[in-house]
């Protein structure tokens, strides 16, 4: 798809990015510019999440529920396309943020290029899957809004001119977690299983090979695991904290 400005039709993953870009250098040059350099590149990270999370839940909602055919095989709609590359645009943001700050992080480099993989795939190989690939986002995403709230205050609770970021800190964490578990740890597993019968079951045959379906799960399923053992250890730490404040 694209949107016509005058007499010009701008397709939607260049005008997304322009976005997106545009937001990310708003946030490092203007709305952290007082905050520590260390921090800033995360925090602009955060700002372009927050304009993508949620808005990227109701998108991909009112995509794949305006569908008749809401199978996991469905060829994918207009409006899911657009969600697509909505996605497609933050991701790519994302990630050259990470290649520029944070070259080492391997490990969010590997998640943002599998996860463009699966986006691409589906928007732009198989033109199909994008119920279960926006269903999968969705499940992501919900949290976001919560999270980067965390992230946020946890990249400046060590900052002793920001007492109110502990606070928040503190505050949000608990339910955060619980929130976070419930999603990534019971929701995610269901639809996940759910979405792999479906296509091992065949039925997806002659319009999404094997090889792909099997790779999106691969990407899929690791990034589920990864979550659960993230979350794991944020528990395992808050824990660890309120039993040495009562110690103490």
């Amino acid at each position: 798809m694209s949107i016509t400005i005058g007499e010009f039709s701008i397709p939607d993953l260049p005008l997304f990015f322009s976005m997106f870009l545009t937001i990310y250098l708003i946030a490092y040059f203007i709305v952290f510019r007082n905050w520590k350099p260390q921090i800033r590149p995360e925090a602009s990270s955060c700002l372009i999440s927050i304009f993508h999370g949620t808005p990227a839940v109701l998108l991909a909602t009112r995509a794949v529920f305006s569908s008749s055919a809401r199978s996991f095989a469905s060829a994918n709609t207009a409006a899911q396309n657009t969600v697509l590359d909505f996605s497609v645009a933050y991701f790519l943001t994302d990630l050259f943020h990470y290649i520029v700050f944070n070259p080492n992080d391997v490990l969010f480099i590997g998640h943002h290029l599998a996860t463009l993989f699966v986006f691409l795939t589906c928007r732009f190989l198989v033109f199909h899957g994008a119920c279960a690939i926006l269903g999968l986002l969705i499940l992501a995403e919900v949290t976001s809004a919560c999270q980067n709230a965390w992230t946020l205050a946890g990249a400046r609770k060590n900052d002793p001119e920001s007492r109110l970021a502990v606070k928040v800190y503190d505050l949000l964490s608990p339910p955060f977690y619980a929130f976070y578990s419930i999603v990534r740890g019971v929701l995610g597993p269901l639809f996940f299983g759910k979405m792999v019968a479906f296509y091992a079951r065949g039925g997806a045959h002659g319009v999404i090979p094997n090889w792909l379906w099997i790779s999106w799960a691969i990407v899929v399923g690791t990034a589920i695991t990864v979550s659960i053992l993230w979350i794991w250890n944020l528990w395992i730490e808050l824990f660890r904290q309120r039993k040495a404040k009562k110690i103490r």
